[in-house]
């Protein structure tokens, strides 16, 4: 039977996905084999924190300029502007033209009127990239003003290997960078820094820790003054900081560094007198908030998280099928989808592998709750 050039599409891009390369070799390799396909002038992929759908990191290639990542992030999470990539989240197709949804009147966009016009950019195809139901990633593809609009045959071939896209993207999550700085119970060394940012979006005060770990983020992020993670966190909590915003929203992202290391960033909108400024604490991630993360990246179902967790404790087979209730038979099956999945091939290799280089345990994770303006 023929190949279809569907099929070899996602074939090329599985094969990319397993080479275990980081985020932005990752992005400009997909970009040559879908423009095959979806032929486009400039292309955006950021990585999200699944649990608050904060971008932690960002490639872009012949889009838009550095200058225009604070802007876009105030849009994006303004919650105002159509095809956001919230909204996308949990769609049977997770993608959208903006041709499409604004009639043809791509004036109707906040973020084309503001942004992509002004910089010769047209239509634009937008799509969340989920693997077993967790959004890793967010992909826009744009074209020149002077040329045709994406039709919906391209959306759906877009769809269609969104599944793939998001696979390359949590794996490089996983495999890019190096993994160092972190002491023998697996903790990232280092100090917690505070970043106060301006309505305008500078920084108008870093401590010294800071200092530090925005120099890694810039390093990872282009050199962007404002790296597009921390614009997306001072974004969200001058939103969720008007009163009127249905509340639950946190201002709070996992992000990687270029050298492998986890940060925990947080962000608070100060009281109305200093008229928007937002502080950001910039914090090594502790382990048991980070392991979630590398538990859904791993792709481990809840089952394999807590058989995870008894196999760290030491327990045999024999024993975690009596205390979860279930056989032998059962708990070698899901081993050996563990294995799999972690690429280890016994217990010992398993517990090195996850527990050393990432978390002492599989819990479940939510950021810190907002603290009161008397602290």
């Amino acid at each position: 039977m023929a190949v279809t050039p569907r099929q070899r599409v996602r074939g090329e891009l599985v094969r990319l996905a397993h080479r275990g390369t980081g985020l932005r070799e990752f992005t400009l390799a997909a970009a040559g084999i879908l423009a095959r396909t979806v032929p486009f002038d400039g292309i955006c992929l950021l990585t999200l924190d699944p649990a608050t759908l904060l971008p932690t990191g960002e490639v872009v290639h012949d889009a838009l300029p550095p200058e225009a990542t604070a802007r876009m992030a105030e849009i994006e999470f303004g919650g105002a502007d159509v095809n956001a990539f919230a909204a996308l989240v949990g769609r049977r197709q997770p993608t959208a033209l903006l041709s499409q949804t604004t009639a043809g009147n791509l004036d109707h966009s906040q973020r084309h009127r503001e942004v992509r016009s002004p910089h010769g950019f047209g239509d634009e195809l937008r799509a969340v990239l989920t693997a077993d139901a967790t959004p890793w990633g967010a992909l826009t593809l744009l074209r020149a003003a002077d040329r045709a609009h994406f039709t919906p045959a391209e959306a759906e071939a877009v769809a269609s290997i969104a599944g793939d896209l998001a696979e390359g993207v949590r794996r490089a999550l996983l495999f890019g960078g190096t993994r160092r700085c972190r002491d023998e119970h697996g903790e990232t060394v280092g100090s917690a820094g505070l970043v106060q940012i301006a309505t305008d979006n500078t920084i108008t005060a870093a401590d010294i820790a800071a200092q530090r770990w925005l120099a890694e983020l810039r390093e990872a992020d282009g050199g962007h003054p404002l790296p597009h993670p921390l614009a997306a966190v001072a974004a969200r909590a001058r939103r969720i900081a008007d009163p009127s915003v249905t509340p639950g929203a946190s201002a709070c992202a996992r992000v990687r560094t270029v050298s492998g290391q986890w940060l925990l960033t947080r962000g608070w909108a100060l009281p109305d007198k200093h008229s928007g400024t937002v502080a950001v604490i910039l914090e090594p991630a502790p382990a048991h908030k980070l392991a979630p993360l590398i538990a859904a990246a791993y792709g481990l179902t809840s089952r394999e998280r807590r058989i995870t967790q008894l196999v760290a404790r030491g327990l045999g087979t024999t024993a975690i099928a009596n205390y979860l209730h279930l056989s032998p038979w059962t708990v070698q099956d899901h081993l050996k989808s563990i294995f799999g999945k972690t690429g280890t091939s016994t217990r010992g290799e398993l517990i090195h592998h996850i527990f050393l280089h990432y978390a002492p345990q599989l819990t479940e994770y939510t950021c810190p709750e907002r603290p009161s303006r008397r602290q």
